[in-house]
C-alpha cells in the first residue's frame, strides 16, 4: 500500500502535472504528498569576502513556497494531507532524511542532469538514496522529449527480473499492493550474451526455458492478485535489450531492483538500475534489494 509519497522536485525537471499522473495511486491508498525542494549550498554557500547569502536562501524559500502552496491548495480540495519541506544542503541527504522522518512509500524525483564524470566522483545520488532510505524510488520522466506530456507511468510496468541477484520479492509485494492502478505487467529477463558464448544450442534453450518458468510462476502470483501480466525472455546486453522490450511491450515505466553491493562497488562495477535510469527514455522505479535475515533480526 502506498500511503504518502515524497515529490523532490527541482522545478525545472519536475512539475505539477507529474505529481498529477501519479494520482492513480489513490486507489492503492495515497492520502498524503509530501513537497521537498533542496536548496543546494553552492547557491547560498560563503564566499571569500561576502559571508552567507542569507537574502538569497529567503529570496529561494519564498519562491518555491508560493509554488507549493499553489500545489498544495489543489490537493486540499481532492481531499489529501500535504507536507512541505524547504531546506539547504545537499540533495541527495535531504531527500534521504525526509523520507526516512516522514515514513514515505515511495519517493519520485527528476532525472539526474550531472555528468558521468562528477557522478562517478562524487558518488551516485541513485544509488545513495536507494541504498540509505530502502524506500522505493520513482525518477520520473516525461516521455516526449519534444513536448512535456504527463502520462500514467504505473499503468503499464515493465518489471526488470535478475534471478542471479534473488531480490524479486519486493517489486512483486509492491505491485500486489497496487491491485487496479496496474493495467497489465511485463515481467522480462535478459539472458546476457557473455554467459551464453560457447554453450551449446541445447543449453542456451535450457536456460531460456527455465528463466521462462521462473517468470510464468511470477506472473500467476500477479495474477493470483488480480493483476494482468505476462513473461518475456530476451537476449543481450541488458540494459539495451530491457530499453527495447519497454518499447515492444508498450510499457509505461521500468522497474529495477537494486543491488545489495555497495555504492563503492557499484560504482566501479557498474549499476542497471543507475542506468537504465540515467540512460533510457522511460520513468524507472528503483526497488530497494530485500534485506538478508541477519540485517533484520
Amino acid at each position: 500500500m502506498i500511503e504518502k509519497l515524497l515529490f523532490a522536485t527541482r522545478f525545472e525537471e519536475l512539475q505539477f502535472d507529474a505529481l498529477q499522473s501519479l494520482l492513480s495511486l489513490r486507489q492503492a491508498g495515497l492520502n498524503h504528498v509530501v513537497f521537498l525542494s533542496v536548496i543546494e549550498r553552492d547557491k547560498v554557500a560563503m564566499r571569500r569576502g561576502s559571508g552567507y547569502h542569507k537574502r538569497t536562501e529567503v529570496r529561494l524559500r519564498e519562491k518555491i513556497n508560493i509554488r507549493f502552496i499553489d500545489w498544495a491548495e489543489t490537493l486540499f480540495e481532492q481531499g489529501m494531507e500535504v507536507g512541505v519541506y524547504i531546506v539547504v544542503g545537499g540533495w541527495a541527504s535531504q531527500i534521504s532524511a525526509a523520507a526516512k522522518k516522514e515514513e514515505a512509500d515511495l519517493i519520485v524525483i527528476g532525472p539526474q542532469k550531472k555528468g558521468l564524470l562528477s557522478q562517478f566522483y562524487s558518488g551516485s545520488e541513485l544509488l545513495e538514496m536507494v541504498h540509505v532510505t530502502r524506500t522505493p524510488l520513482l525518477v520520473y520522466k516525461y516521455h516526449s522529449s519534444g513536448s512535456k506530456s504527463a502520462q500514467q507511468p504505473f499503468a503499464r510496468p515493465l518489471v526488470a527480473v535478475d534471478f542471479a541477484n534473488g531480490d524479486n520479492r519486493s517489486a512483486l509485494s509492491f505491485f500486489k499492493a497496487l491491485g487496479d492502478v496496474v493495467e497489465e505487467a511485463t515481467l522480462i529477463h535478459v539472458l546476457h550474451e557473455k554467459r551464453l558464448k560457447g554453450e551449446s544450442a541445447m543449453a542456451v534453450q535450457s536456460a531460456r526455458k527455465e528463466s521462462r518458468r521462473q517468470l510464468e510462476t511470477m506472473c500467476d502470483t500477479l495474477e493470483a492478485a488480480g493483476i494482468a501480466a505476462r513473461p518475456r525472455v530476451y537476449v543481450g546486453e541488458t540494459v539495451s535489450e530491457i530499453e527495447r522490450a519497454a518499447r515492444e511491450n508498450q510499457a509505461s515505466m521500468i522497474v529495477t531492483t537494486a543491488s545489495r553491493r555497495s555504492n563503492i562497488s557499484a560504482r566501479f562495477g557498474g549499476s542497471v538500475s543507475r542506468t537504465v535510469a540515467e540512460k533510457t527514455a522511460y520513468p524507472t522505479l528503483i526497488m530497494p534489494p530485500e534485506q538478508p535475515q541477519e540485517d533484520i533480526e
